[in-house]
């Protein structure tokens, strides 16, 4: 019998490379990591059913190595804003920021 690709593996793949560039974009690369998690579970359900029907469980189990660190540094960079905000509060972010810009020349 021929083998097929298993399903959304590829988008597996690319969900998990999304929620490592997202990281830093307050919580949508977590949102894409655990969608990529979900997704993989399914997938290797279906894959450890039958092996030998299907290809691309590299792909799978990439992503899930993927969405792990994806997921990781979106939960570090949300802790490391929360902190932010509470130290500094609002205000205190937006002088920050008015700082940095005017050293920049903007």
């Amino acid at each position: 019998m021929e083998q097929q690709k298993l399903p959304n593996s590829t988008l597996i793949l690319i969900f998990g490379i999304v929620s490592i560039v997202l990281c830093c974009c307050y919580g949508v690369g977590v949102i894409f990591g655990i969608i990529a998690l979900v997704m993989a579970g399914k997938a290797t359900k279906v894959y450890k059913e039958n092996p030998e029907l299907y290809t691309g469980y590299k792909n799978v189990t990439t992503g899930k190595i993927l969405s792990y660190i994806g997921i990781a540094l979106g939960a570090v960079f949300l802790g490391y804003v929360i902190y932010m905000y509470a130290t500094y509060g609002i205000e205190g972010m937006q002088q920050m920021n008015e700082e940095r810009m005017r050293e920049l020349g903007f």
